[in-house]
């Protein structure tokens, strides 16, 4: 990565056949605000107009991380001030960026090396190859600030994840790490932190040899690079088990915490996902199962179009900015959630 100073937030450059897109506020972990999505925008028509160019690169600057989100704060305070429609703006803008990368028409790899959250995870989406690096962190902790996985992860968990994980991991927000990543989907391939430059230059050099039919070219990909890959990711059948048993295809959060109570497998599982689901915003776990059930299987433009109605319905609500203010700005971890348990949760209209 580029170690020097540049005060520009998305730094753009051609190399060979490749665009490649660096995230560069690492000061913020990467964290996406509005003039970095709309210069990713500008970055992906170059590529996309260009013949030359056969594939782009997504990676982030710094130590710590690929990008951990959107820019929460400039967010809440949006919906502070009263400014309710320019917190809809940038999530409409990034909605509209990672749906244009599961549709662009060239190859698109992501190094997520470092924390890979939200937003991130959004641009790694729509992806062809996500590598992961032992140092990777990805998670969608959403619920724990009173707001929803988005960026059409309740669409396209489905079809990366094994069952039941899209629900375990919007509903809890589970850590993953490393091999853990690939795992359970939300990265393609494993490889060295150590080797995320080498790789990169590697990709840039690659691109001369690549197809400019996409399935072809990302296959090529998937070959020249296995030398950097590492195929140990362990198998963990037992949890598998479980988080099937217990999460997929479920329709009541009171229904899966009654479960938890009489766990009788896992049971450190079960004791730490009850603890962990109880800590979170009620109406925000009932709204992120409400869209887990509306967008399993459905087509991604309709997933994000049920994300911008469930954002605006969340953002409204009082949990968002208490959430915010508990585990963010006064990181006190005591929100005050509004209604206070699941059983005071009405029913929600979220417009679909």
């Amino acid at each position: 990565m580029n170690k020097t100073i540049n005060a520009d937030p998305v730094l753009v450059k051609k190399d060979h056949n490749t665009l490649s897109i660096g995230l560069n506020r690492p000061e913020v972990l990467n964290s996406l605000n509005s003039n970095m999505v709309r210069r990713i925008q500008k970055a992906l028509d170059k590529a996309e107009q260009d013949d030359a160019i056969h594939l782009v690169l997504l990676y982030g600057e710094g130590e710590q991380g690929y990008c951990a989100g959107g820019d929460i704060k400039a967010m809440a305070q949006a919906v502070r001030e009263g400014k309710m429609e320019k917190a809809l703006q940038f999530l409409e803008e990034e909605y509209a960026l990672d749906l244009r990368i599961h549709r662009f028409p060239k190859p698109v790899v992501v190094l997520a090396d470092g924390i890979t959250m939200g937003g991130g995870l959004g641009l790694c989406g729509g992806a062809d190859m996500v590598l992961a690096t032992e140092r990777t962190r990805s998670a969608m902790p959403e619920t724990r600030i009173g707001f929803f996985p988005d960026v059409g992860a309740t669409g396209w968990m489905f079809r990366k994840c094994p069952p039941g994980y899209p629900e375990y991991l919007g509903l809890t927000g589970y850590e993953m790490t490393g091999a853990e990543c690939v795992r359970v989907g939300f990265a393609t391939h494993l490889m060295a932190s150590e080797d995320v430059s080498k790789i990169l230059n590697f990709l840039k050099s690659a691109s001369r040899k690549i197809s400019k039919q996409k399935p072809t070219a990302v296959r090529q990909l998937t070959g020249l690079i296995e030398p950097f890959l590492d195929s140990r990711v362990p198998l963990k059948p037992g949890m598998d088990d479980w988080v099937k048993a217990y999460f997929c295809g479920k329709t009541s959060i009171k229904g899966i915490l009654e479960e938890l109570r009489h766990c009788s497998i896992f049971n450190d599982l079960c004791d730490g996902v009850f603890e962990r689901l109880s800590e979170r915003s009620p109406t925000a776990l009932v709204v992120t199962l409400q869209l887990l059930r509306h967008n399993e299987g459905r087509p991604i433009e309709e997933v994000f179009e049920a994300d911008l109605k469930a954002a605006r319905f969340i953002l409204a609500h009082p949990d968002y900015l208490e959430g915010v203010r508990a585990r963010i700005l006064d990181k006190d971890d005591r929100p005050r959630w509004e209604p206070d348990s699941l059983e005071k949760v009405g029913k929600i209209d979220l417009g679909f």
